[in-house]
């Protein structure tokens, strides 16, 4: 097996490794970013068709590199892919593609990646995965639904060509089911099923949301973190609950034609669904709006919280969790923060007197603070 020595290594290509990167090249700190995917900007490219951020362009750059796009639009899943190729490539950012990590290791003081027949030997390892981990989520009773009826998961959902003839079924009503019910709508009876939500009182597109919006951003990063206890409090709910309806409102989903309906899906009959009052549905298509499980199995003996979720510890840190410092955290402007906190905790490791040495095109352009 070949073996790499070197300080740290990031795991994963994406806005929150990408952005540690940029933290730790600042500071002149040796590193490497692993990802599985063959580009930078992959794991975007592979979201359903018509994705948009739901936070305007002006607060989705990352550290260093304001976001190419009109300040009040809403990039699209492709535009963000591009864009965070084009940092990569801006900043030189030692990204290695198509190497996917299959265990992380303790070794003494040390921490041992292996991808494959590669192993990296490392001081620090940064666990940039996602926001919600990529395991999808769904019910055990999936498994029951007739063979007839197509099963996709919003991961694997890209466009309503994929569905059958026939009405359709989105399990799950925070704002990614509401999207996808409302898009599929146009050409299928759909119902959606979960729990009410809520909904932001405003359009995020409207002139109103260019008023909201830095208000927003300054209570996600300021007042909506763990150093409060509203942040402290809210942050059990953000992580095990699904988020308010954003771009598709109730009253566009009634417009729609959507069915909407507040019972659960608690199982299946006779192969088709059936919700907690009993209604059996009887449709061709089911879409699991459902989410993703954190999944740290690959990784030997994580730090973890009461709640189940990693916690950073000596050489092995985590950027890109969802409601890890800050509200802000899981945003594609807001991890930022996050980076610069663990890169500082790393330099600091290196250097115990604080005096990293800042060079290259990342240090020319961290001179001017960064744009997370």
């Amino acid at each position: 097996m070949e073996t790499e020595r070197i300080e740290t290594v990031i795991i994963g290509g994406g806005q929150a490794g990408l952005s540690t990167g940029y933290h730790l090249a600042r500071r002149g700190r040796p590193f490497v970013i692993l990802d599985g995917n063959a580009r930078v900007g992959d794991n975007w490219r592979s979201h359903w068709d018509s994705l948009r951020l739901y936070s305007p362009a002006r607060y989705d750059g990352l550290p260093g590199m304001p976001f190419p796009a009109p300040a009040w639009s809403f990039p699209t899943k492709d535009e963000v892919a591009a864009y965070l190729a084009a940092y990569a490539a801006h900043f030189e950012l030692p990204v290695r593609g198509g190497v996917r990590v299959d265990r992380l290791l303790r070794d003494g003081e040390r921490r041992v990646v292996v991808a494959g027949e590669r192993r990296y030997e490392a001081d620090n390892v940064v666990v940039a995965t996602g926001t919600f981990g990529r395991a999808p989520r769904v019910p055990d009773f999936a498994a029951d639904l007739g063979p007839e009826i197509r099963q996709l998961h919003s991961s694997g959902y890209r466009n309503p060509a994929q569905l059958a003839e026939g009405p359709v079924l989105v399990v799950g009503a925070s704002h990614s089911g509401a999207d996808v019910a409302y898009e599929v709508a146009a050409a299928h009876r759909t119902y959606l099923c979960g729990r009410d939500t809520g909904q932001i009182p405003f359009a995020i597109e409207g002139r109103m949301a260019h008023a909201i919006f830095p208000l927003l951003w300054l209570m996600w990063t300021r007042v909506l973190n763990v150093r409060t206890p509203v942040g402290r409090k809210m942050r059990g709910h953000v992580r095990a609950h699904g988020g308010p309806l954003l771009r598709v409102k109730g009253a566009d989903l009634a417009a729609a034609g959507v069915e909407r309906i507040t019972d659960r899906m608690t199982g299946v009959r006779d192969g088709k669904p059936v919700l907690a009052d009993g209604r059996v549905l009887d449709v061709a298509n089911v879409v699991w709006c459902t989410g993703f499980r954190q999944d740290f199995s690959w990784i030997d003996e994580p730090a973890l919280g009461e709640d189940g979720w990693p916690e950073d510890e000596p050489g092995l840190y985590y950027v890109g969790l969802a409601f890890q410092r800050a509200f802000s955290s899981m945003l594609v402007g807001g991890v930022g923060r996050d980076a610069e906190v663990v890169a500082q905790q790393i330099a600091r490791r290196a250097e115990p007197d604080g005096a990293g040495l800042v060079t290259g095109r990342a240090a020319r352009a961290g001179s001017r603070g960064p744009a997370g």
